[in-house]
């Protein structure tokens, strides 16, 4: 097991008994559809306030509007003067100006068609969204998308402090649903054989079902090289529809987690959906090195998004699947 009470010395294990990929316990009869399906309906069932992940906090900035991964109707999301996040239509309603592409000047975003200028509040036929910066992800509330009972400030899974960890953000879009993104993270069955590169020595060591808990506890290891590996236990949960968190709860690096965000883009030209994955690592430790690897942030920030990147890749090819299956009526899912 992962975490036996024991603290290494170095972070880093041997894997003396590596299995190759093909020899390794079969999970396809423990990932029950029918489990899954039951983990994705409850977390559907959460409230949300209606808020969506819209991308990184470290994103939005000064410079120019722009519209991030994020929900359709969201065209800009600008940090005005003072820190105050804002986002809102991309187009200047009376005449479609396209707000996305203009530039911000001190905190104020002009329109590049007519010199409209936005500070933030509603202005000549134009609405701001509520939005809230959680220090990492940058979230925007859209009542008429998501028609749920408004919420305040979004459901924000428990993170260590972002000013004591290393944060690292992740966008892609694929062709899918929310709800695809979400039950791919409801199957920790895959991880070891459809991601090899990352992940040995998976185990499912309890479920909803078994740990009388709406959760996935993994016991995995972490591939670094060769058969170097970092063995962690990992726990899933959704604690709102669009969002699944890991949180390592044993092992190197208790308490960090990584938080895999889906946010619903619109259709393609071919009348697909379209859906952002917005996934944020917030990396924290307790080892006197990890103020070196927090100092080396900017550096190591690309390579944490390189990584979860090639595992999206996969993912996202799942999730499409997934709905490619559902939508013409083939998915065999519960």
């Amino acid at each position: 097991m992962a975490g036996d009470g024991r603290r290494r010395r170095l972070p880093l294990s041997l894997r003396r008994n590596a299995v190759a990929w093909e020899r390794q316990r079969p999970t396809w009869r423990d990932a029950k559809p029918a489990l899954i399906a039951g983990a994705l309906k409850r977390a559907q069932a959460r409230p949300s306030g209606n808020w969506y992940v819209v991308g990184s906090s470290r994103d939005v900035g000064g410079g120019p509007a722009r519209g991030p991964a994020g929900a359709g109707p969201v065209g800009v999301v600008l940090r005005h003067t003072g820190g105050r996040v804002v986002g809102g239509a991309g187009v200047w309603p009376p005449l479609g100006g396209a707000l996305r592409d203009s530039p911000v000047r001190c905190g104020t975003l002009v329109c590049h068609w007519h010199g409209l200028s936005l500070d933030g509040g509603p202005f000549a036929g134009w609405e701001p969204f509520p939005a809230y910066d959680d220090g990492v992800l940058v979230w925007v509330r859209l009542d008429a998308v998501g028609g749920e009972e408004p919420l305040d400030a979004p459901v924000v899974p428990s993170r260590p402090v972002p000013a004591r960890a290393l944060t690292a953000v992740y966008a892609g879009v694929g062709v899918c649903e929310p709800e695809d993104v979400v039950a791919n993270r409801l199957d920790p069955w895959h991880g070891a054989w459809f991601h090899p590169y990352s992940f040995v020595d998976l185990t499912v060591a309890d479920t909803p079902e078994s740990a009388g808990e709406d959760a996935f506890a993994v016991d995995v290891s972490f591939k670094v090289a060769g058969r170097l590996v970092v063995p962690v236990r990992a726990v899933f949960t959704a604690p709102e529809p669009r969002t699944v968190v890991m949180h390592i709860t044993e092992g190197e690096g208790v308490g960090s987690v990584v938080e895999t965000h889906a946010t619903p883009l619109g259709p393609d030209a071919s009348g697909r959906p379209r859906t952002a994955v917005v996934e944020a690592v917030v990396a924290a430790s307790d080892r006197r090195g990890f103020a070196l690897a927090r100092a080396a942030a900017p550096v190591l920030r690309p390579l944490v998004r390189a990584a979860s990147g090639r595992l999206w890749r996969d993912d996202l090819a799942y999730a499409e699947r997934r709905w490619a299956l559902r939508s013409t009526g083939r998915f065999p899912g519960a």
